[in-house]
């Protein structure tokens, strides 16, 4: 698994309320104190997830395609199953339905909403970590829906390899579009006050998922944009990445 540094910091979480096309639920803006961390360079992959699971339930089959048909419920087992194959102390326990993250543990999760939009950022404020377009030269979405007065593009309808595009400034791949990635948080409203390495709700029936995915307008690959699924939810479209302390 290539993992990146990501170096600790402070951002403005959300989106201005000038952003066009800004969704209500993506302010108020508010600054994040983020600790460092490492992320996937790239999505989890089909290679990835079937050499760890031994299995790979995707629509779309290639070793360097994002695996996805992903419930956050497998996201969860693969970064425990990863964990103990590198000799890892597992960040979860599950329970049926019940899963505890162990925040003192060295192995993989899934990364907070704060640290996937610190990253996706990499310490840009605009719409996209590409400044105030993107063109489907620079990642997977329906090109039929660009944003605002931006040019038309590429509709592929399907993945694409994750390194197909060029990374952010921080040498994440995908973080916009190709498949949508699950984040540990239970979904809720944003408050105003500044947050250190917040990590979501206790309870809730909705997990995050960020990024957009392959067939999502350009509007939703915004670095802001917010979305939520209940976490038994499988789909072509749900993929996700890990971290790691």
């Amino acid at each position: 698994m290539e993992m990146v540094h990501i170096e600790g910091g402070t951002f403005m979480m959300g989106s201005p309320e000038n952003e066009p096309e800004r969704r209500v639920d993506e302010g108020p803006l508010h600054p994040v104190r983020i600790s460092a961390f490492y992320m996937g360079k790239y999505p989890v992959t089909q290679a990835d997830y079937q050499a760890v699971m031994g299995t790979n339930p995707s629509e779309f089959k290639g070793d360097n395609l994002p695996v996805e048909n992903m419930n956050w419920y497998n996201a969860i087992e693969y970064c425990n199953h990863l964990s103990l194959r590198e000799g890892l102390i597992p960040a979860y326990t599950v329970k049926g339905g019940n899963v505890k993250w162990k925040e003192n543990t060295n192995g993989y999760r899934l990364p907070t909403e704060a640290e996937w939009e610190y990253a996706c950022r990499a310490g840009t404020t605009t719409p996209f970590n590409t400044g105030t377009h993107l063109t489907t030269g620079q990642a997977n979405y329906d090109g039929n829906y660009p944003y605002i007065n931006n040019a038309k593009g590429e509709y592929r309808e399907r993945t694409t390899p994750v390194d197909s595009f060029a990374p952010n400034a921080w040498g994440l791949y995908d973080m916009h579009g190709n498949v949508l990635e699950w984040c540990w948080d239970r979904y809720t409203e944003y408050s105003d006050s500044a947050q250190i390495d917040p990590k979501g709700p206790q309870r809730g029936a909705y997990r995050v998922i960020r990024g957009g995915f392959w067939a999502d307008f350009a509007l939703c690959l915004r670095s802001a944009y917010r979305a939520f699924l209940t976490p038994d939810i499988r789909d072509a479209s749900l993929g996700f990445r890990v971290a790691r302390p």
